[in-house]
C-alpha cells in the first residue's frame, strides 16, 4: 500500500527534472523529465517500512532516512537530489493534501513554536553554536564568519568574500572613529574585531553562546583589542545603554516571530538619536512558510526565516526609519557551496570528532540550505535603520566610493 502511495506522491511532486528511484525490492521507477534547470538525480530506498513515514512526513522522513541509511544517495549526488526536490516543492510540483494541511498548521503555530523567551533562546543557541570550534574551523573562513558572504566579484575566495561582506556592512554603518557599536549576536567576534581594528570603533558584542564568548574574548586579547572590544554573555533584551551604531548579522533568524516587536523596539531604544543600525538576516522573498521540521529538530531549534511581510510591520511599529533595504541574491548559495566543499574535504577530522551519522546529518543540512538558496525564493535582507531619514546620505553612492577605507590603529 505505502509503496503505491509513495509512487503516486512522487509522480505528482516531480514535474521538473528526472528522478530515478530504486525500491527496496530492486525495482526501478522514474519520474519527471529532463530539464536544463535542474540535474537528474538518483536515490535508493532500502527499507519498505520507511515508505509510510516518507508519505506522511516527507521532509522529516527523508532527512532522518538519509541519516540512518533507509535512504541511500552517493555523497556526490545528494545535492542534485535535494535540489530537484526543492525546485519542485517550491515550483510546479504538488505535495499531498495532508502534507499541505500539516504545513499550514505548523505555519499557524509559528507564534507558539517560536516563543523564544530568554531561557529557551539560550538552550536553542547552545544546541548549535556550542559545538566544538574545531568543527566550525574546518569549513568556515579564517575569521569564522558563519553567515552569508558578499561576492563582489565572482572569482573571490571565501575569505575575500567574507571580508567584502564586513566592509559592505561597515560602509552602511557610516562609522566614525570612537563610535560606540553594539553587535547583537556577535558569534566568534570577527565582525566586532574588524570594526575596532579597521574603523576605530569601540564595540560591545553580546551572545548567548558560552563557547562563542570565550573564543571571542581570547581572539580580542590575542589581537591586542581587549581595550576596544568587550564581549558579554548576555541577552540583548537585558541591555539598557545607548550606542552610536548597532549591527546584527545572522541573529534575527533565531529571534522568533513572537519576539520581532520586542527586537526592533529594543533596537529603537538602544540606538542613539543620530545613530545607524544594520540588520542582516536570511529572508524569504515569498509568503510566510513554516521552518522545515527536520531543520528545527536537528539543526536550529527555534529558528525561523521570515518573509518581508513579517518584518515590515514590527519595523514600522518601532518608529525606526528604514533608510535602505537591500536583498542579496545568490550570495548565500555560493557561500554554502564553499562550506560544503570544505566540509567534505575534512571528513576524516569530522569523523574522528563526531562519527558517520553526524557527517550525514551535517552534509544533509549544508546541501539542503544551499539548494534552498539556489532553487527557492530565499535570500538575505540587509535593513539599514535610523531614527531620522537624514542620518545617512540620500543616495547609495557612498557605498561604492573608490576612496580607500580609513584605517585606525588600536589605541
Amino acid at each position: 500500500m505505502w509503496k503505491s502511495t509513495l509512487d503516486k506522491l512522487l509522480h505528482r511532486l516531480v514535474v521538473e527534472g528526472r528522478l530515478e528511484v530504486t525500491w527496496a525490492d530492486g525495482s526501478v521507477s522514474t519520474y519527471g523529465r529532463d530539464s536544463t534547470a535542474v540535474a537528474p538525480a538518483m536515490v535508493r530506498l532500502t527499507d519498505p517500512a520507511h515508505y509510510r513515514a516518507l508519505c506522511l512526513s516527507p521532509v522529516m522522513a527523508f532527512g532522518e532516512g538519509y541519516m540512518d541509511g533507509q535512504v541511500e544517495v552517493a555523497p556526490e549526488g545528494l545535492y542534485d537530489l535535494v535540489a530537484l526536490f526543492t525546485r519542485n516543492m517550491h515550483g510546479r510540483g504538488r505535495m499531498p493534501a495532508w502534507v499541505r494541511a500539516m504545513q499550514d498548521l505548523r505555519r499557524r503555530m509559528n507564534r507558539f513554536l517560536q516563543r523564544n523567551d530568554p531561557r529557551r533562546a539560550r538552550r536553542n543557541v547552545a544546541h548549535h553554536y556550542d559545538l566544538s570550534d574545531d568543527l566550525y574551523g574546518l569549513f568556515l573562513d579564517a575569521d569564522m564568519q558563519y553567515s552569508c558572504a558578499y561576492f563582489a566579484r565572482p572569482d573571490m575566495t571565501l575569505d575575500e568574500a567574507q571580508e567584502a561582506k564586513k566592509a559592505h556592512i561597515a560602509a552602511k554603518l557610516r562609522l566614525e572613529p570612537g563610535c560606540r557599536v553594539l553587535d547583537i549576536g556577535c558569534g566568534w567576534g570577527g565582525m566586532a574585531l574588524t570594526l575596532a581594528r579597521d574603523h576605530g570603533a569601540r564595540v560591545t558584542g553580546v551572545t548567548l553562546s558560552q563557547n562563542q564568548v570565550e573564543t571571542a574574548r581570547r581572539r580580542a586579547e590575542a589581537a591586542g583589542l581587549s581595550d576596544r572590544v568587550e564581549f558579554r554573555l548576555a541577552d540583548y533584551r537585558k541591555l539598557d545603554e545607548s550606542f552610536d551604531r548597532i549591527v546584527s548579522v545572522g541573529m534575527l533568524e533565531h529571534v522568533g516571530l513572537p519576539q520581532y516587536d520586542t527586537y526592533f523596539a529594543k533596537v529603537h531604544e538602544l540606538l542613539a538619536p543620530d545613530g545607524v543600525a544594520l540588520i542582516h538576516t536570511i529572508g524569504q522573498v515569498a509568503p510566510p512558510r513554516p521552518t522545515s521540521d527536520w531543520l528545527a529538530k536537528y539543526i536550529f531549534p527555534g529558528g525561523y526565516v521570515p518573509s518581508l511581510s513579517e518584518l515590515a510591520p514590527p519595523i514600522e511599529r518601532s518608529g525606526l526609519w528604514a533608510t535602505d533595504i537591500e536583498v542579496l541574491r545568490g550570495h548565500y548559495a555560493r557561500t554554502l557551496n564553499h562550506w560544503r566543499q570544505r566540509f567534505e574535504a575534512a571528513l576524516p577530522q569530522v569523523r574522528a570528532m563526531n562519527g558517520d551519522r553526524f557527517i550525514r546529518m551535517w552534509r544533509f543540512y549544508l546541501v539542503a540550505c544551499e539548494a534552498t538558496f539556489a532553487q527557492a525564493r530565499q535570500g538575505v535582507f540587509q535593513f539599514q535603520l535610523s531614527h531620522a531619514q537624514d542620518a545617512v546620505p540620500l543616495t547609495r553612492d557612498y557605498l561604492y566610493s573608490k576612496a580607500p577605507a580609513r584605517q585606525h590603529a588600536a589605541q
